[in-house]
């Protein structure tokens, strides 16, 4: 197991995508903690890994707090004896999250505070514990980071921006002091959140006709990205953003079916 000895927090590891690398990185080798307001989900999980005999700890995490994202990285280096990988997985849409004339003050700072403060919080309480084990740090953003999204959602597309500007700056910066800073950027996912987007046959055939493999991602496709770029498979790769998208952020056009 490439991950065997690593210890590794996931925010948002309690359901969608955080879930599948949760159990991805477990099944690699990995002793993890999950961080999620959601303790219930997270439990869940935690406890599927400790019946395979794994190793795993959930800490309730309100990522938009400092005092609470402080909390997480001291609770588990109390648990694991150290961090080697943090993946900032965590992350909203707000249902008032439109366009830039229909946007409210409120979605916009709702959103930004977790999915993008969150990442800086976590990552700068755990560089210390990164740089002493030579650790890791994946974040997980979105093709409308590097893309922009239609419908708007205008919110959520300068929170994911943000974390891809704020990987590849960390990723310079860090790279002498031993920890590796990366992020994938996945397209449409098939979660609970897209469940209702592939019940409008007409909205999702939309978005189709835009992805050349023709077919939304998994969350296990994700998590094994995220496996990759925290393994030392990736041990010569920084400040990198990988697409997670059936090649949609490189197409202008696409093959018929």
């Amino acid at each position: 197991m490439r991950l065997a000895g690593r210890r590794a927090i996931i925010t948002g590891g309690g359901a969608g995508i955080g879930a599948a690398i949760t159990q991805r990185l477990a099944d690699e080798g990995c002793a993890v903690a999950i961080a999620d307001r959601d303790v219930a989900n997270a439990q869940s999980i935690a406890d599927k890994i400790l019946a395979s005999e794994g190793k795993a700890v959930v800490v309730e995490t309100d990522m938009a707090d400092p005092a609470s994202v402080g909390s997480l990285i001291e609770r588990v280096e109390d648990a694991f004896g150290g961090i080697d990988i943090l993946v900032n997985n965590a992350g909203i849409v707000h249902p008032q999250d439109g366009s830039i004339d229909d946007t409210s003050q409120t979605a916009w700072d709702s959103t930004l505070d977790i999915n993008l403060k969150g990442v800086f919080l976590a990552c700068q309480a755990a560089v210390p514990a990164l740089e002493a084990s030579g650790g890791a740090i994946v974040n997980v953003a979105s093709i409308v980071g590097l893309l922009g999204s239609y419908p708007s959602q205008i919110a959520y597309t300068a929170s994911k921006g943000g974390v891809i500007s704020i990987t590849r700056e960390m990723g310079v910066a860090l790279a002498r002091r031993n920890i590796r800073v990366n992020a994938v950027a996945p397209g449409l996912t098939a979660t609970a959140m897209s469940e209702q987007l592939v019940d409008d046959t007409a909205a999702w055939e939309l978005r189709r006709l835009h992805i050349p493999m023709g077919r939304m991602a998994t969350p296990g496709d994700v998590a094994a990205a995220v496996a990759f770029l925290a393994s030392d498979d990736a041990r010569y790769i920084t400040a990198h953003v990988l697409p997670v998208d059936g090649g949609m952020v490189n197409a202008y056009l696409t093959p018929p079916d």
